[in-house]
């Protein structure tokens, strides 16, 4: 099979790359220039053409740079700007990796398109599906989250080479090839944002963002007002450091009211809720054949929580068995069966107050 591998320069993706042809499959390199700097001339790129090069393999550089502002930073500044939290990974992978950079590389003549995800594929055809999502091996990597609003169309033709392995094992498996990586660190959170200081690149695109309103705490079912916060933007949904309000007792974001344009504060308890409500669902299995109880997880650092799921006009409604921290909406929730696998997922809307009625 002629396999494209969507190369970053890291040891993951040179990895992928090394595993796929030890296999015998016809591979080439993909590397994708995403930011506005990025450039073909730049040192990182001609170091990755000279790894490509040593390993036999074709490079080919893809300018997505236009798909990229369209589909994430925009939409990562207007999410923002609604007073939601978006989850750049999570836009990045359905439009660009599986998007654009896909389609690119089957121009090339590619059949399939591998990426260093650790992430697996499940080919059992339990629901009369094709192939799903299936959490990786290594339970403190599995980047399954980050994929789920891939449309199942396109993971027909994906490949994960490190699914199967654990992220401590990479760096010894490439010494063994006598492979180094361009770069030898950990990628940083968000790709585009430097220092991961979101707040800094925010506040330096000007873009309209909403400024200082009310900060208001919730107290014996009224609202009172404490302070004012600087924008909702510069707060995180469950962020308890950093408020500057003396209070009873520990208070946290709780939620943003955009509308008003206020913070609302709370206590830990407060913080909890019954589930969300999405939006359009991406469904990898028709929620007619979903297990009567799933799993959910609605932020990457989470462990999924047993639920019931109900299909809405909109998208899903999501209870849970047990109240558990808000999810902010922007995030992804992401609903499992027993096993791991990918059923479905969406972008979260709202949060389920405890005191609605079930469905």
């Amino acid at each position: 099979m002629r396999v494209a591998v969507a190369v970053s320069g890291g040891m993951d993706s040179l990895l992928a790359m090394a595993l796929l042809r030890e296999q015998g499959h016809a591979v080439m390199a993909v590397h994708g220039l995403f930011l506005p700097d990025a450039s073909e001339d730049a040192p990182g790129v001609r170091a990755l053409r000279k790894t490509c090069q040593d390993l036999g393999i074709p490079l080919h550089v893809l300018d997505l740079r236009e798909s990229f502002r369209a589909c994430v930073t925009d939409v990562f500044l207007s999410e923002y700007r609604a007073g939601r939290t978006p989850n750049p990974c999570a836009l990045c992978n359905p439009h660009i990796k599986f998007g654009s950079l896909w389609d690119g590389a089957a121009r090339l003549g590619a059949e399939a398109l591998a990426t260093g995800h650790y992430v697996r594929l499940d080919e059992s055809g339990v629901y009369g599906v094709g192939r799903l999502l299936l959490r990786g091996v290594d339970p403190a990597k599995d980047q399954s989250y980050f994929l789920a609003l891939v449309e199942p169309a396109r993971l027909e033709r994906a490949v994960f080479p490190l699914g199967e392995m654990r992220k401590a094992d990479v760096p010894g498996e490439l010494e063994r090839r006598g492979l180094r990586p361009v770069h030898s660190g950990e990628s940083q959170e968000i790709c585009f944002i430097p220092d991961d200081d979101y707040r800094a690149w925010l506040a330096a695109r000007d873009a309209d963002l909403p400024g200082p309103g009310p900060m208001l705490v919730l107290d014996s079912g009224k609202e009172q007002e404490v302070g004012r916060h600087g924008g909702l933007w510069r707060y995180t949904q469950g962020q308890r450091r950093g408020l500057g309000v003396a209070w009873s007792e520990p208070l946290y974001v709780v939620r943003k009211d955009s509308v008003r344009n206020a913070l609302i504060l709370g206590t830990r308890e407060q913080l909890l809720c019954r589930g969300c409500v999405t939006g359009p669902a991406t469904m990898a299995v028709p929620i007619a054949q979903w297990p009567e109880t799933v799993w959910v997880q609605m932020r990457y650092r989470q462990r999924a929580e047993a639920a019931r799921v109900t299909a809405l006009h909109t998208g899903l409604r999501i209870e849970l068995f047990r109240s558990g921290e808000r999810p902010a909406p922007g995030q992804v929730a992401v609903v499992y069966d027993a096993a791991g696998r990918v059923l479905g997922a969406g972008n979260i809307l709202r949060s389920l107050e405890n005191a609605e009625p079930a469905a």
